[in-house]
């Protein structure tokens, strides 16, 4: 078997790769049936020659390869037909945006693995750069803060090396005794903490969060019951709501009511109740002056994200009352930093720890039998049709 590591050739570059120099060093000593070849890149966090000095081979040709591993979608005139291969598609929430790179996967023959669907059993993400999301997300939130109210001066993430180097910044700033709401349970909310604590920025219960007051920074960290209610009043779990959540309602405002920052880092399902809308971000009672919104739902159930960001510009400004956009400075608006690629803001750090996902839950299946069907479940495309779990998919190759 022979995998190569592809060049990300879709724009804005994207720097980040699945298997950084070290991880595939380990992947050929883990797995000396496999073969690694790295197609040439200008733009990789790491350089053709980091690659080369390992030992791999570099070249522009990889199409003698069997498998091919990349990050974000490939271009359709790039795909070569008859392989398999692994990337972000963003086509099984049938983006319209990316229909016609379904059809045309489907017309080259090529298996499609799509990193969001390699996953347990039970559905459960293996792989992803979730807690890298987190941790520039966090990191974004109080760059932000700084920026409006002049407080400090934070450089942009994807200037600094790693984690370490964000932490370093943050913690030479003086924060004032405000109240941070974090909503997760995941990978990205527990980035997201990791910074939050590396701060010294101490977590307090829901119950304190509510009703004191403090003379520090304090953060609370949330989950879906406690944001959530059911209707008619009964207290279950968090499977009921997984499983009913027209059952419930949003209590958000509890929190809105005391939070000075908004760090959100849940997973919005389908037909929850949306955390706050419109008509909550008017009312007197709504204090959340800043939202760094990791999740990046766009006119979903954070009301104030109307529009991703961007590396290049992380913030701008909602008006809660002409529900419009205005400049972030704007003393009626709330801030919002919603960039829908933070992991790109460290590739290092985000590589490395994706190949280490892909090296433990993906390599081995290929030289196992794919005895846990992880390879199987995540198999979007084969001998030019769609499989069975993702024939959901067939009225949005055929446009209807």
């Amino acid at each position: 078997m022979k995998f190569a590591i592809i060049k990300e050739r879709k724009n804005p570059p994207d720097r980040r790769v699945v298997f950084s120099p070290d991880e595939l060093v380990k992947a050929r000593e883990q797995f000396p049936d496999a073969e690694f070849e790295v197609e040439s890149s200008d733009i990789r966090v790491f350089s053709d020659a980091s690659y080369q000095e390992k030992g791999f081979h570099v070249s522009v040709d990889v199409s003698s390869c069997d498998v091919m591993l990349g990050v974000k979608e490939v271009p359709k005139e790039a795909l070569i037909p008859n392989k398999k291969y692994f990337f972000f598609s963003h086509t099984i929430k049938k983006q319209p945006y990316n229909r016609e790179l379904l059809k045309t996967i489907l017309e080259k023959n090529i298996e499609l693995y799509d990193h969001e669907t390699i996953v347990k059993a039970n559905g459960a993400r293996l792989i992803g750069f979730g807690r890298y999301a987190g941790i520039v997300g966090a990191y974004n939130g109080f760059r932000a803060w700084g920026l409006k109210y002049q407080s400090w001066k934070l450089p942009k993430a994807e200037t600094l090396a790693d984690q370490q180097a964000l932490i370093k910044e943050l913690k030479q700033c003086e924060v004032p005794p405000i109240k941070v709401l974090l909503t997760g349970s995941g990978k990205v909310a527990f980035g997201a903490k990791e910074m939050l604590d590396a701060m010294n920025v101490r977590q307090v219960s829901v119950e304190a969060y509510l009703k004191e007051s403090f003379n520090e920074p304090v953060y609370c960290l949330i989950d879906v019951l406690d944001y959530n209610q059911r209707k008619d009043g009964r207290s279950l779990d968090n499977q009921d709501f997984y499983e009913h959540p027209e059952a419930y309602e949003s209590n958000f405002m509890r929190f809105a009511k005391v939070s000075d920052m908004f760090i959100a880092g849940h997973f919005y399902g389908d037909g929850s109740p949306y955390l706050f809308t419109r008509e909550d971000a008017k009312s007197d009672d709504f204090n959340i002056k800043l939202v760094a919104d990791i999740s990046c739902d766009i006119d979903g159930p954070v009301a104030s994200t109307i529009r991703p960001s961007t590396i290049a510009e992380p913030v701008y400004g909602y008006d809660p009352q002409t529900e419009s956009e205005v400049d972030f400075m704007d003393e009626h608006a709330i801030v919002v930093m919603a960039v829908d690629n933070l992991p790109c803001e460290l590739p290092k750090d985000a590589s490395e720890g994706f190949g280490e996902m892909f090296l433990e839950h993906v390599i081995p299946a290929f030289f196992n039998g794919d005895k846990d069907g992880v390879l199987e479940r995540a198999k979007i495309t084969e001998n030019g049709k769609l499989t069975e779990r993702f024939s959901y998919l067939q009225d949005y190759v055929d446009g209807k």
